[in-house]
């Protein structure tokens, strides 16, 4: 496997842990500023929460989850080298808490029957995602007061967000809008 190069969990149990971050240009992690806010946001509701992790990639969102004690885990990433590049540096450090499925989200929503409490939802920017959020509804994969976040790019459509999704936080860059949603 070919290294892009590192990044690293920024808080909690972790902190400081370099991540190998595969070359492929459908991996771009979140950036560091960006996991600093979200999980900020997040801190109140992290520990001991069910994560979803629907587009892996790096597995930085679900490292810094973990690192944060979050109870669980589950990663989806649909690309083979991408999901064994996770497992490596999950097995690293040394993380049992976490489930990795090497499917595609849409399938492995499908056949799921968990619920969690929180949902990360970063996947390629070029991604439409509403067919995935209808999904996920259908299959009511939601524990009670859920947390949802979204992050995409700036210019991509607009994404049908239910009603019963209240926007908790928002914050955007020059390219990445990201927001945090209260499934009430």
């Amino acid at each position: 496997m070919k290294y892009k190069n590192y990044t690293k969990i920024i808080s909690g149990k972790f902190k400081g842990t370099k991540i190998k971050i595969l070359k492929n240009k459908n991996i771009r992690p979140t950036l560091c500023t960006i996991r600093k806010t979200l999980f900020d946001w997040l801190n109140p509701f992290i520990k001991k929460s069910k994560c979803l992790d629907c587009f892996a990639g790096s597995g930085i969102l679900s490292l810094e989850a973990i690192s944060r004690k979050a109870k669980h885990v589950t990663l989806i990433e649909k690309k083979y080298q991408i999901s064994q590049n996770i497992i490596k540096n999950f097995q690293k450090i040394k993380i049992k808490n976490y489930s990795i499925f090497n499917i595609d989200i849409k399938t492995w929503l499908k056949k799921n029957k968990k619920k969690f409490n929180l949902i990360f939802i970063d996947p390629p920017y070029k991604k439409n995602i509403n067919d995935i959020i209808k999904l996920m509804i259908e299959k009511n994969i939601f524990k009670k007061k859920s947390l949802i976040y979204l992050e995409t790019y700036k210019k991509n459509k607009l994404i049908n967000i239910p009603n019963n999704w209240f926007l908790y936080k928002k914050k955007k860059t020059q390219n990445i809008k990201y927001k945090l949603f209260i499934k009430i």
